[in-house]
C-alpha cells in the first residue's frame, strides 16, 4: 500500500472557492481524508464477496470520518461541533477494527493493518484534540488517552 502522501487542499477547485467551507482548513479532515484514500486503495483488492461487507463497511466508516467532521463544521455551537466530532472519532475507531478483520481472513498484511492504524491513530489523536477544544473541561468525556492502538497485532 503506498504511503499517505500530502494532499494540496488549496489546489482543489472547492478550497479557492469555498472560503466558508471552514472543514477545508482543518487538519481532521485533512488527514480522514487521507484515510478514506488508504480504506479506498486497500479494499479494490478485497474478493468480490465481500463487496457488500467488508468493503462497503470500510468505505462507509472512512467517509463517516470526513462526512462528520464537515457536517459539525457547519453547525452553529462548539457543543454541536463537538457531537460530530465524536461520531467521527467512533468511525475511525471502527475502520481500525475492521481492518483487523481484514487482517484475520487473508485481505490485507501486517505492514498494511500497521499502517492503516498509524493513519488512525492521527485521526484519533486529532479528532480528540479537537473535540476538548470544542467542549468545556467539566463536559469533556473523551480523554486524549481513550484509544490507543497497538501498531502491531497481538496472537489470538
Amino acid at each position: 500500500m503506498e504511503s499517505a502522501e500530502r494532499i494540496d487542499l488549496t489546489s482543489t477547485p472547492v478550497a479557492k472557492a469555498g472560503s466558508q467551507l471552514r472543514f477545508l482548513r482543518l487538519e481532521v479532515w485533512q488527514e480522514g481524508r487521507k484515510l478514506y484514500r488508504m480504506v479506498s486503495r486497500l479494499v479494490r483488492r478485497f474478493p468480490k464477496d465481500e463487496l457488500f461487507g467488508l468493503v462497503s463497511q470500510m468505505r462507509r466508516s472512512a467517509r463517516s470520518v470526513c462526512a462528520n467532521i464537515a457536517e459539525g463544521s457547519g453547525r452553529n455551537s462548539d457543543a454541536d461541533f463537538a457531537q460530530f466530532v465524536e461520531i467521527a472519532y467512533g468511525s475511525a475507531a471502527e475502520v481500525a477494527s475492521d481492518a483487523y478483520l481484514a487482517l484475520d481472513e487473508g485481505y490485507i498484511n501486517e505492514a498494511e493493518l500497521n499502517e492503516l492504524l498509524a493513519q488512525v491513530e492521527v485521526v484519533i489523536s486529532l479528532a480528540s484534540g479537537l473535540y476538548r477544544r470544542l467542549k468545556p473541561a467539566a463536559d469533556n468525556s473523551l480523554p486524549p488517552s481513550a484509544f490507543r492502538l497497538p501498531l502491531r497485532r497481538s496472537a489470538p
